[in-house]
Order: structure tokens, then sequence, then C-alpha cells
């Protein structure tokens, strides 16, 4: 059963995010992507969105953009969105396991907090559950997320 995600304090806690976006899947991505970005925004937080074709060329971005950022300093997370749906083959497992494993390496190899909402779903209901209804919208919870964890790591700075 979801649970229905709940609003949090955000404001004023500022940074800069990437939010790394599969074009695939537009409708359920697209809709996560605008609540990402609106909540990261609501806790003035400043947004850059870099559209990939799908859900396995998100980790070579987000690799990227770790690197660079380890190098200036800048982003304080990194948003990884994406929807893979199962279809009559293991693809879609295949590419699941693939990025998930990427994206905990990057996240731990670079020290930057990658929040992982590449949703690997059954069918379009379970998209529509959570990524179109507005109390369950993963993108949301995943902005969130990367507040909450750009608060932990500025912590752990000082």
């Amino acid at each position: 059963m979801l649970q229905k995600i709940s609003s949090k304090k955000t404001a004023n806690r500022g940074g800069h995010y990437a939010i790394i976006a599969s074009k695939y899947n537009a409708l359920y991505v697209d809709a996560m992507l605008r609540a990402a970005r609106a909540e990261i925004r609501r806790a003035g937080g400043k947004v850059r969105v870099v559209r990939v074709p799908g859900a396995y060329e998100i980790p070579v971005v987000a690799a990227r953009l770790a690197r660079q950022s380890k190098a200036d300093g800048r982003l304080s997370a990194i948003l990884c969105l994406g929807v893979i749906l199962r279809g009559a083959t293991t693809h879609a497992q295949h590419i699941g396991e693939a990025v998930s494993t990427a994206l905990a390496q990057i996240q731990v190899q670079h020290e930057m907090p990658v929040i992982h909402e590449v949703l690997l779903l059954e069918n379009h209901q379970q998209a529509r559950e959570r990524c179109l209804d507005k109390n369950h919208n993963r993108g949301r919870e995943a902005a969130q997320t990367a507040l909450e964890m750009a608060r932990v790591m500025r912590g752990l700075a000082g």
C-alpha cells in the first residue's frame, strides 16, 4: 500500500540540485520532474535539469555531474528520475538492476547524495499511482530526500 507523501518544511535550505530525467515513459517521468523541481524551488534551491533518452543512460550523466561537483563543490545532490515498465522479457529487470548498482557506486565513490527514483514497475496503473497522483508523487518524495540529504552532508562537513 502506498503511503501518502507528507509536506515537510523545506523553506530556506537552498543549494544547487541536478535532476537527470529519462525521456522514455515521458508522461510519468515529466510528472515526477515537475513535482521534484517545484519542491526544490519551494525550498529555495536552484535546479539544473538534464534529459537523457532512457533510464540506462542516467548513471553516466550522474557520474559526470558528481565528478564535476567534487571538483567545484557546487551540487548539493543529484536526483535520478525514470520509469521502467516490465514487459514480456527480463529486459526491464536487467536495466533496473544495472541502474541501481551504478547509482549506488556513484554515490559512494563521489560522496554525493544520488537520489534513486528510477522506478521499475509492473504496469501503467502502478506508474499512474506513483507519478501522476499528487499524494504519492515519487518526484516530490525524491526532492524531499535530496533536501534532507544535503542538510545531512552539510552537517558532516563542519
